[in-house]
């Protein structure tokens, strides 16, 4: 899959696309089945199949000092755009100048004068343009003019009828539930980063842990849980069960809240490599105790229910 920033590396394979809209995060089952409508179309015309996304998210922008609440990072987007089979995605570059746009420059300049689209595919309530004034009713009459169609999806339902959103993703991990979160995702949700230094106390307390910083990424209902977790190993994930703690650590008096990742079978150095922690099941939630030893006999407790969890019900790894 080819990444571009920006116009001027449109290329003519890419022109004539079939082109999906949206910002995509989660990339949970409603977005799997808008992706395989895009794939039809494109099938259908012979033509490519493109996305169409923003970076950062619109929301970031509007509220910089909103919570984060970012469920997929433009590194595992993309991912899985590429597994999705799309030939290409337009990471646009979405700040405040380029949110001043018009619809009918938005139409113009991107769809039609950079991308040349045949068709477009959206979600009914999709919007877009300077105060939201273009939605699917004008990007339709637009298109019947300028030569391209367009395809508008009814939100996708599950089979209880919960719709397919990220924000009940989010809200489910913020309640900690991440298995519902999982049922609409088609997998474990996780965080992905670089390994970061910590203070070693896991270590001395006999549990080393591998420590992400929560970056943009969601913060889920902190406690600890039951993982999965992804060593990048050239074009492969490796994948280790084990325990960790999101949270801010207040038996040591931590300040800002990280991810500290216990693996169970792994012995080796993981500082500066990229990890994807999955969240497989919540144990209990975060808390204080009155001092280390309680603190390590209580992970000691920890891992064993996680593995007892692993052994009754294998996680899906071949869905992350």
């Amino acid at each position: 899959m080819i990444v571009i920033k920006n116009r001027a590396e449109i290329t003519p394979k890419m022109q004539g696309a079939a082109v999906a809209i949206g910002n995509f995060d989660g990339m949970h089952r409603g977005h799997e089945a808008l992706l395989a409508q895009l794939q039809r179309e494109a099938k259908t015309r012979q033509s490519a199949a493109g996305v169409l996304t923003f970076e950062p998210h619109p929301r970031k922008v509007f509220r910089p000092e909103g919570e984060t609440f970012r469920l997929t990072l433009s590194a595992a987007k993309r991912r899985r755009l590429a597994q999705c089979g799309v030939d290409f995605v337009w990471e646009q570059r979405f700040d405040r100048p380029f949110s001043q746009r018009t619809a009918a420059a938005f139409i113009d300049e991107l769809l039609v004068d950079a991308l040349d689209v045949r068709h477009v595919i959206v979600g009914e309530d999709f919007h877009f343009g300077h105060d939201r004034a273009g939605d699917v009713t004008f990007l339709r009459a637009a298109g019947e003019r300028r030569g391209f169609s367009i395809t508008a999806l009814a939100p996708i339902l599950a089979q209880d009828g919960t719709v397919y959103s990220a924000s009940r993703i989010r809200a489910l991990l913020q309640a900690g539930d991440p298995k519902g979160a999982a049922t609409l995702l088609g997998r474990p949700w996780d965080i992905e980063g670089l390994v970061v230094p910590g203070d070693r106390r896991g270590r001395d307390l006999g549990f080393p842990t591998a420590n992400l910083e929560l970056g943009d990424h969601l913060h889920p209902a902190y406690g600890v849980y039951a993982v999965c977790v992804g060593i990048a190993n050239k074009d492969r994930w490796d994948w280790q069960n084990g325990v960790a703690n999101i949270g801010r650590r207040p038996t040591v008096s931590g300040q800002v809240a990280r991810v500290e990742a216990h693996l169970f079978d792994f012995k080796g150095d993981l500082y500066g490599q990229t990890i994807r922690v999955a969240l497989v099941e919540f144990l209990r939630p975060e808390r204080k105790f009155p001092d280390l030893s309680a603190l390590k006999e209580q992970i000691a407790q920890d891992c064993k229910m996680a593995q007892a969890g692993f052994k009754a019900y294998p996680p899906p790894i071949a869905t992350l």
